[in-house]
């Protein structure tokens, strides 16, 4: 099985999709970490470097989206999704088609340091009405969603990891915005993951299953608009779910799946697994264990849910 991190599957994207003379890439000096600089390397007179000032690269990108380019601004999440005032008025209240990319997302980022660790940015984009939200899970997602927002009409969040992630889909996968996808069926609980948790739910699922219990893994690549259908129906199914991020528990993909089962008046026991206090540096590996995120620990909370020992 191989793997890649998100963020150079879209650094691979952006030379494919760059054919399209109305892209633009707009960097903000890391463009050798969110791989950017391919892009550059391709079409270098439609690369734009602007520095360490976030902001303005935002306000750039909000003027040319609204002059009929297709600008993708990318940075480290912790950095772009802080600009929220920014991206509120310049790109949400104008409907501009921006595309704005954040890497390095989570404590998946280990040794980087908390500082660098985008913790917050789901919640804070999730705040915009309009704004849709993408985390794929391994590169096959990343190219497919790449491909969907060539097409989308409106301002766009694209969420990628700077760990390397195992491959879930094989080559005829498509990405179907706004729709999870049902990695594994089951019928005691739900582990409704996105992103870098994907992986760790599957392999949860199956020590699960080892003992006895059946385990359904959704995989929610689009944040904003949420698949309520699909969450519904898993939390009617099983009558449990796990909701897993890396990410603050706090207006993420937790809060979305909390959001859909009691909107929806489901009798059904939710835990939420995520951070729910600040990174620090260390191995993903380590980090993953400490924060309840590996797949361990997810099984931990399933079994603890399904047997209803565990407060909720």
């Amino acid at each position: 099985m191989s793997a890649a991190a998100t963020r150079e599957a879209f650094g691979d994207a952006m030379v494919r999709v760059g054919s399209d003379e109305r892209v633009v890439v707009i960097d903000g000096d890391l463009k050798n970490s969110t791989f950017a600089e391919k892009f550059e390397a391709a079409y270098p007179d439609r690369f734009v470097e602007l520095g360490i000032a976030e902001s303005n690269m935002l306000g750039v990108a909000a003027g040319l989206a609204l002059s009929g380019r297709i600008p993708w601004a990318g940075s480290f999440a912790a950095f772009v999704a802080g600009r929220l005032e920014v991206i509120r008025v310049s790109i949400g209240y104008n409907e501009a088609n921006v595309r704005i990319v954040g890497t390095h997302v989570g404590v998946g980022i280990g040794d980087d340091g908390a500082t660098q660790m985008s913790l917050e940015d789901i919640a804070v984009m999730r705040a915009l009405p309009n704004m849709a939200i993408i985390q794929p899970c391994d590169a096959a997602e990343t190219h497919g969603a790449v491909d969907y927002l060539m097409t989308h009409e409106g301002p766009a969040f694209l969420r990628l990891t700077r760990q390397k992630l195992e491959d879930v889909h094989g080559d005829g996968y498509r990405f179907e915005f706004g729709k999870a996808e049902t990695l594994r069926d089951g019928n005691d609980v739900a582990l409704v993951a996105t992103g870098a948790l994907v992986q760790e739910c599957l392999k949860a699922a199956e020590l699960l299953e080892g003992e006895g219990i059946s385990a359904r893994v959704l995989n929610v690549h689009t944040l904003a608009p949420i698949d309520r259908d699909a969450i519904a129906t898993a939390a009617r199914d099983t009558g449990h779910v796990v909701s897993a991020e890396d990410h603050n528990v706090n207006g993420g993909l937790g809060s979305a799946v909390a959001e859909v089962i009691g909107e929806e008046g489901i009798d059904a026991k939710l835990a939420r697994v995520g951070t729910r206090w600040y990174g620090e540096s260390g191995s993903q590996a380590e980090l993953y264990e400490k924060f309840g995120l590996s797949a361990p620990r997810v099984a931990d909370t399933g079994r603890a849910l399904v047997r209803s020992d565990m407060p909720v």
